[in-house]
């Protein structure tokens, strides 16, 4: 499963949902037949929903899922996660990446020094940045690092290594 977003409240009466959006083109998801709802999203909780409305609503989106009908029933669900499976999405384009295919990436500079996993992504605005940790507890180190092409020299997917002009001290 490929997490899309966030459920983040109930809008309105009539079983709608007030989303926070995890990808950059949240409106091609009304070509989606159904979204797969769940709390944890690690977990195997998966439950399918056909999807009957998808519109923006101010800086966000709310969606209507069949079968969730009323303010009680979207209350259910508040909080959850939602997700397809990876056959669903369409195959990236060259140099295009999900953020769920990054995370876990060994972090590697040009020196050959392990920086790190990707732990995370966060979006800036400017540009997404890569959260790179590396040890654990009192001991771990994190790096924030700018995903643009001066940065990033390499992303192997399939290696499951990025590559970065990035220094070891910084």
């Amino acid at each position: 499963m490929v997490v899309l977003g966030r459920v983040i409240a109930p809008f309105g009466v009539q079983g709608w949902l007030k989303l926070v959006a995890l990808g950059d083109d949240p409106a091609a998801w009304r070509a989606m037949a159904a979204w797969w709802i769940g709390k944890d999203p690690d977990g195997t909780d998966w439950c399918r929903y056909e999807l009957e409305g998808l519109k923006p609503h101010g800086k966000g989106l709310v969606a209507k899922l069949k079968g969730v009908d009323d303010r009680t029933a979207a209350e259910a669900i508040d909080g959850s996660y939602f997700a397809v499976p990876r056959e669903m999405l369409p195959k990236p384009q060259k140099d295009e990446y999900y953020w769920a295919d990054l995370i876990g990436l060994a972090v590697i500079n040009a020196q050959g020094v392990r920086l790190g996993q990707v732990a995370e992504l966060i979006e800036t605005g400017a540009n997404d940045v890569l959260v790179v940790r590396e040890g654990e507890g009192s001991e771990m180190r994190e790096r924030l690092l700018p995903f643009v092409a001066k940065v990033v020299n390499e992303v192997d997917v399939p290696e499951r290594v990025i590559r970065v002009d990035w220094e070891a001290d910084w």
